[in-house]
């Protein structure tokens, strides 16, 4: 009788297996730094700090690999292009936003398998946020 232990990675979700919530606000406070300087994506966010999109986005991650319902808890469903429809997001602030995040992927050093994973839905989720031709 061979069973798989409980908390095996198997029964992890993917939220648990690359670090949880560590790893993921450490993802968001890096992108966020190359945001912080771009001139192209930072007059997109008109809080003077960035701190609340960034505890936006982080708790958004979490949630949807498996953490925490604390976004979904305090804002509701996400409605991701509803909430970026107010934003011109063209080719060019899409490539601006999947250049800081490839360097907040690469930052965290993760397993392939895993930060394949991540980027692949990083860059379908910023494809899905374009609604404005160049």
């Amino acid at each position: 009788m061979n069973k798989i232990p409980r908390g095996t990675l198997q029964e992890q979700t993917f939220y648990e297996q690359v670090g949880g919530e560590e790893t993921f606000r450490r993802l968001v406070h890096r992108f966020y730094q190359g945001v912080a300087e771009d001139p192209l994506l930072r007059p997109m966010y008109p809080e003077e700090d960035l701190g609340p999109a960034e505890e936006r986005l982080a708790l958004f991650l979490m949630q949807y690999w498996g953490g925490p319902r604390t976004y979904s808890d305090g804002r509701g469903h996400p409605r991701l292009r509803m909430r970026h429809a107010p934003f011109t997001v063209d080719r060019a602030a899409h490539d601006a936003w999947v250049r800081h995040m490839r360097d907040a992927v690469d930052s965290l050093g993760l397993p392939e398998e895993h930060e394949t994973q991540l980027w692949n839905y990083l860059t379908y989720a910023a494809a899905s946020m374009i609604n404005a031709a160049d």
